[in-house]
């Protein structure tokens, strides 16, 4: 039972949260109904339509760029990846648009650890490359560790695959 005193408190409670919640709600403002109406300054990221391929941004779809791929638990190049990273150098040198070097892994072992990997994959590649006079400004890298596969297969050869690293024009 509320006594007599506690009663007013109650109340002013109540309306005390009413009126906040009523405060917080979101007002359009005249800005707002502007960039709405399409006359706001990010019309043009807006009206750009997306590129999205399911399967990823796998560099084996961009003639002249070639994917990377990985020994398990490695982030060495070989001698065979090697050559792929020159062809890639050499393709960079008549295109002027920088690229996103993207690391991944297979699905074994643990979200963090992959994570981890990817990233020592795509930066093993970013300083070979840049060993090999590209500039460290034209590239970028990103890991996305076991998120993304090729293959969602769990034979040796979807492992094989998956460990890789992709190269995405920006």
């Amino acid at each position: 039972m509320i006594s007599q005193f506690m009663k007013p408190l109650c109340l002013g409670a109540a309306t005390l949260a009413m009126a906040f919640a009523v405060g917080c709600a979101s007002k359009k403002t005249a800005t707002d109904s502007a960039a709405d109406a399409g006359g706001g300054s990010d019309t043009a990221i807006e009206s750009t339509p997306m590129s999205f391929d399911a399967a990823g941004s796998d560099s084996g779809s961009i003639e002249g760029l070639s994917s990377i791929n990985f020994e398990y638990d490695r982030a060495t190049l070989t001698a065979s990846a090697k050559q792929k990273v020159q062809a890639n150098v050499e393709w960079m040198k008549g295109n002027q648009s920088k690229v996103q070097i993207e690391g991944h892994c297979d699905s074994r072992g643990s979200i963090e650890y992959n994570l981890s990997l990817g990233e020592r994959r795509a930066k093993a590649v970013k300083d070979y490359m840049v060993s090999l006079g590209m500039s460290a400004n034209r590239l970028s890298i990103i890991s996305y560790g076991k998120e993304k596969p090729l293959d969602d297969g769990d034979s040796e050869s979807a492992h094989t695959r998956n460990r890789r690293a992709n190269f995405m024009p920006l």
